[in-house]
């Protein structure tokens, strides 16, 4: 974790400050006095505090966690004491950096020391600031105190809107409204003991030890117990993310999947990190009910439907352990039944990370086909274009790209000469009908548009007579959007300007399709690294050429990801008009999960020519 930095910009003296001005109780330069500072008073009504940069001495309070591992330790204390203010919160952590405090929980303490605000992952980051005490020093007064009440974080207690909206900019010097924003309820709350009574798991375990619930129950659930992000206007207040401050030593973490239950009552302070926002760093972890999630197993095509998946495989590479070739493998055979064609993305090249030039996928491919004929499968073949070294983003020295895999005892791929790493694909008509000019080609890949991103993958494919049109595409990703919990009210997007006008592209090549026969099968599909209700969807969609197969499921099946405790679309399968008579399947099998194969659930679309 980054070393605490005051604010760059000069602090505010406050009317904490000035009192003590005027009442001559500063004991040094920048210096406020016990008789008239407390926590509350040092945090403030506004996310910074009006003593930010100054120091303060023989802040009182009970000490209620200790951070006794990592490398930002310290403690939590909190003034058994309250004001009456609702927007002023009586909780702090006092960081003591590598050191481990030498207190523990119910001693009454005073401490002094410099307030600091911190960023988490840098002020650049746009994340929200955490109020805290550095260079301190404390005394204990007595010890076994009774540590204050949490606050039970629940729907009468957390607003159903998300943020204020502050046009774009800082929310940071507005006074907190904690009755009417579920971000400013938990800025008022931080450094306190909250807690959540039976909270329902929306994120699963993840890698870090950490998990997330919801404490709004009701609210706009998921068919499996997740909670479904449906559109810019409701981030979800209610979600919460649950970490440990008992060594896993001492206390395993739970391994959680959503739908599970944290019975009884999970407490501890509330930090906020730059991994997810405002934290419950459990003291207190409520027991986990596994309330069984399975996998979902999709029906097998039937003989005259052609079935067409997309999956992320999350940078595959012969490095990869075999048993995540082996567990991919299984599912596209058992979850996803042998489709006829699959968009596959992520797939890197044949040494992975290394950076030496290499770009070639075949033996990344064949790893994976003989594992999927070994699991049963098909003898599945494969078709790509390697791209320009280091021109298509993901992880540096993978050359991620997409591919096709296809079944020849069920389709076949109409192999056309032509297509290569920089050479764009055209429309053409040929014997009345639409055709590629080289099959497989890359969509437009000299546009500015596909900079440090992959380039769409256009195959041109024959099931049962039927000219079938498939697009791959793995649009850039949402690196560098602000968080939902951005300082910066609503946050930027920046990043889906550029996956908008990578829709365009696509939209384009549709319609050049389509103009060339009305009446043309297209599919599109894979990771586009966006929602249904997004700029980027409209883009594609523009002019009835696409219908996003996302939006025809019940809404409470619309998600393949699940993000900070949010069930999302990123992945999607769309298709043109003639393409009627489908049958649509987001296949549950990873993002619900703690043990995944990919973060991305696969889907597949079947359809009756």
């Amino acid at each position: 974790m980054p070393t605490r930095r005051p604010l760059r910009r000069p602090a505010t003296v406050g009317s904490v400050v000035a009192a003590a001005l005027a009442a001559g109780l500063l004991v040094a330069p920048q210096s406020a006095s016990a008789a008239e500072v407390r926590i509350h008073d040092i945090q403030g009504t506004t996310r910074i505090s009006p003593l930010a940069g100054h120091q303060v001495t023989g802040v009182p309070g009970v000490v209620t966690a200790v951070r006794a591992f990592g490398p930002a330790r310290g403690f939590w204390y909190q003034d058994p004491h309250p004001d009456a203010d609702p927007r002023t919160s009586e909780g702090i952590f006092v960081f003591t950096g590598s050191a481990t405090p030498d207190v523990k929980a119910g001693d009454a303490v005073l401490v002094s020391g410099t307030v600091t605000e911190y960023y988490p992952g840098g002020e650049a980051a746009g994340l929200q600031s955490v109020t805290e005490l550095t260079k301190a020093t404390w005394t204990v007064r007595s010890s076994g105190n009774a540590l204050p009440a949490a606050v039970v974080l629940n729907p009468s207690t957390l607003p159903a809107r998300y943020a204020p909206d502050a046009r774009g900019g800082s929310v940071e010097k507005l006074p907190l409204k904690p009755g009417t924003y579920a971000l400013d309820r938990f800025e008022s709350l931080e450094g306190m003991r909250v807690s959540v009574q039976d909270a329902p798991v929306v994120g699963a375990t993840g890698a870090h030890k950490d998990l997330w619930v919801t404490a709004a129950p009701r609210h706009d659930r998921t068919a499996r117990g997740g909670t479904l992000y449906g559109s810019y206007r409701d981030p979800n207040s209610g979600r919460v993310k649950v970490a440990s401050l008992v060594p896993y030593a001492q206390r395993p973490f739970p391994v959680a999947n959503v739908g599970d239950v944290l019975t009884g009552t999970t407490a501890g302070p509330l930090d906020y990190d730059n991994f997810g926002g405002y934290t419950l760093q459990a003291t207190e972890l409520g027991a986990l009910a596994d309330k069984g999630l399975k996998r979902e197993t999709t029906r097998k095509q039937k003989r005259d439907e052609l079935a067409v998946a997309t999956y992320n495989v999350e940078n595959l590479s012969p490095r990869t352990p075999q048993a995540k070739f082996d567990r991919l493998a299984s599912a596209l055979v058992t979850n996803l039944a042998s489709p006829d064609i699959v968009a596959l993305e992520e797939v890197q090249d044949d040494n992975g990370t290394t950076d030496d030039g290499v770009v070639d996928a075949g033996q990344t491919l064949k790893k994976l086909t003989d594992a999927i004929a070994a699991a049963g499968g098909p003898a599945y073949r494969w078709r790509q274009i390697n791209p320009v070294n280091d021109q298509d983003g993901g992880q540096p020295g993978g050359n991620i790209r997409t591919a096709f895999l296809f079944n020849p005892a069920r389709v076949s791929f109409d192999d056309l000469p032509g297509g290569d790493s920089t050479t764009a694909v055209k429309a053409v008509r040929e014997g009345g009908r639409a055709a590629l000019s080289a099959s497989p080609g890359r969509v437009a890949p000299t546009d500015a548009a596909w900079k440090n991103s992959r380039k769409p993958l256009a195959g041109q494919f024959t099931f049962q007579g039927q000219r079938v049109f498939v697009v791959a595409n793995h649009f850039n990703s949402k690196g560098g959007d602000q968080g939902l919990d951005s300082r910066f009210q609503p946050p930027a997007r920046t990043s889906e300007v550029q996956r908008t006008e990578q829709a365009k592209l696509v939209n384009g090549f549709v319609k050049q399709l389509l103009a060339a026969d009305r009446r043309a099968n297209v599919i599109v599909a894979g990771d586009l690294n966006d929602y249904q209700f997004s700029p980027a969807l409209g883009a594609l969609t523009a002019g009835g050429a696409l219908t996003d197969q996302v939006t025809e499921l019940p809404r409470k099946e619309r998600y393949g990801y699940v993000f900070q405790g949010n069930s999302q679309v990123l992945d999607h399968i769309l298709t043109s008009r003639h393409v009627s008579r489908t049958e649509y399947d987001i296949v549950h099998i990873n993002a619900e999960f703690a043990d995944q194969a990919s973060d991305h659930d696969p889907q597949v679309l079947r359809w009756k020519p």
